[in-house]
């Protein structure tokens, strides 16, 4: 466990420069007194490593020193390799620089590591999008990535779901977040955050002008925030509905989203009274949230397989939706 830390101390200041004592201990999970230990062995042991005292103090290696690491663990190098599966880097144009760098670490591997990271690529495959998902949008990074990576301001014409026509917003970028296949740009507006599907930008152009971001904020900080807001936005429509059994787990993963509850078993009670052969273990009852109304249309596509029953409003809209279909094909009816 030393030697790994030893290891990982002396990659990152390699990485960062000077690093103050208290963030290797927090990145190591160790405390600060051992990272000063730690220091101690990597000088007795030939490493050019020294400490500032001070506000601006910290642990650095002299200017100019590198050292090639290559004792990864089969673990270590396992890891490295599922990268090629991610799918990421095509995005972003990295394919090439991938490739690349993977063969650069296969060639630095210990010989008996080889085998395994060679395994792992035809082993493991990780394909980001969701069933039946569709073709999706070609995105373009290109101008995002470099506003990103040059901390500038980005200017973007962005179209919002339900909205014919693209608005205009200046943008203070945090990164870009790949969740699911589908590509976010994270940024601050007018000082909020706000999270911008890349697939619905029709254009992009980076400004002059610095990036202002909030300070302290940090990509992984305001990326949760953002994904908080989403997951939990209030569903004020509450419906309950009975499904057939046989369709429960089609009904679980695509209503996923909107179930409050994890099913549950009906009881004699909620049997309709004009179904009394229905059994009470036919059915299972879903509890869901919607943002409005309007939206629990979407149980349409499980025909006469589930059945709303609280609340009334909420079996109204199917009611008229279901008459407009009927209305709609009925000069096909024989």
């Amino acid at each position: 466990m030393k030697a790994d830390r030893l290891l990982s101390i002396l990659l990152l200041l390699q990485t960062r420069g000077r690093v103050p004592a208290s963030e290797l201990a927090a990145r190591l999970e160790v405390s600060t007194r051992t990272v000063y230990r730690d220091i101690e062995a990597l000088s007795a042991s030939g490493v050019p490593v020294y400490a500032e005292r001070g506000r601006h103090g910290g642990i650095a290696l002299l200017p100019g020193y590198r050292t090639d690491v290559t004792g990864l663990t089969t673990d270590e190098a396992r890891a490295l390799f599922v990268l090629a599966a991610q799918g990421a880097h095509h995005a972003l144009g990295l394919d090439e620089a991938l490739g690349s760098a993977l063969r650069k670490v296969m060639a630095a591997l210990p010989a008996p590591h080889r085998p395994a990271a060679e395994l792992v690529g035809r082993r493991v495959l990780v394909d980001p999008d969701r069933w039946l998902s569709g073709p999706r949008p070609a995105v373009d990074l290109d101008e995002l990535q470099t506003a990103v990576f040059t901390d500038r301001r980005l200017r973007i014409r962005y179209r919002h779901s339900g909205e014919p026509r693209p608005r205009t917003y200046t943008v203070d970028p945090y990164g870009l977040v790949a969740k699911a296949g589908t590509w976010y740009l994270v940024a601050d507006r007018r000082g909020r955050p706000q999270l911008f599907r890349a697939d619905r930008v029709a254009s992009a152009t980076v400004t002059d002008a610095p990036v202002r971001r909030r300070p302290g904020a940090e990509l992984a900080d305001v990326w949760a925030h953002l994904r908080q807001q989403v997951e939990e936005r209030p569903a004020p429509v509450r419906v309950t509905a009975r499904i057939r059994r046989e369709r429960l787990d089609m009904a679980v993963r695509i209503l996923g989203p909107m179930l409050t509850a994890p099913p549950r078993t009906q009881a004699d009670g909620e049997l309709r009274a004009e179904e009394p052969d229905d059994r009470a273990d036919d059915w299972a009852i879903l509890e869901l949230g919607y943002p409005v109304l309007s939206a629990v249309r979407q149980l349409l596509q499980f025909g006469d397989s589930l059945e709303v029953l609280d609340p009334p409003e909420a079996r109204r809209v199917l009611a008229d939706a279901a008459a407009a279909l009927t209305h709609l094909y009925a000069a096909d009816r024989p």
